[in-house]
C-alpha cells in the first residue's frame, strides 16, 4: 500500500511538472506570436496611413482614420485566429469577444492619452519619452488581459 501511495504522488509530482512545461512553452510561443502579430499590425497601420496620404493624396487625418480602422480590425483578427489560437473553442462567443476587445482597446487608448497628456509636463520631458514605456508597460497588460479574459479557450486542457 505504502509503494502505490508513493508511486501516485511521484505521478502527479511528475505529471505537475510536465504540466508546467507544456504551459510555459505555451506562453512562449503565444508571446512570439502576440509580438510578430504586433509587428505586422504596425505595418499595416503606417504603410495604410502613409500609403492613403503620401501617395494617392488623401487628407493624412482620413488616411489615418482609415488606417487606424484596418489596423483595429487587423490586431483583433490576429489575435483571434493567430496569437491564441487552440485546439478547444474559445470560452467566449464571438460577439463577447469583440466587446472585451473593444473596452481593451478603448481602456488602452484612454490610458495612453491620460499618460500622455499629464506625465511629460510634470516630468518636464517630451510626449515620446513618456509614450514609448507607456506602450511597452501597456503591451504586457493587454498581453495578460488579452489571454486570460478575451481569447481564453473554453477548457483548459492541461488541468481537466
Amino acid at each position: 500500500m505504502t509503494r502505490t501511495l508513493n508511486s501516485s504522488w511521484r505521478d502527479r509530482v511528475s505529471m505537475s511538472w510536465a504540466d508546467r512545461r507544456l504551459e510555459s512553452a505555451e506562453l512562449r510561443r503565444q508571446g512570439f506570436r502576440f509580438v510578430l502579430a504586433g509587428a505586422i499590425v504596425f505595418l499595416v497601420y503606417v504603410g495604410t496611413t502613409t500609403f492613403l496620404a503620401e501617395v494617392i493624396g488623401v487628407p493624412f487625418e482620413a488616411s489615418l482614420a482609415i488606417g487606424f480602422a484596418l489596423a483595429i480590425v487587423t490586431h483583433f483578427s490576429l489575435q483571434r485566429l493567430f496569437v491564441w489560437r487552440n485546439d478547444t473553442a474559445f470560452a467566449l462567443p464571438l460577439h463577447h469577444q469583440l466587446a472585451r476587445y473593444a473596452a481593451v482597446a478603448g481602456s488602452q487608448y484612454a490610458l495612453t492619452a491620460a499618460i500622455t497628456a499629464t506625465l511629460p509636463s510634470a516630468f518636464g520631458v517630451s510626449p515620446e519619452v513618456v509614450y514609448l514605456p507607456t506602450v511597452v508597460l501597456l503591451s504586457g497588460v493587454n498581453f495578460l488581459v488579452l489571454r486570460s479574459r478575451v481569447f481564453h479557450p473554453a477548457t483548459d486542457p492541461l488541468h481537466q
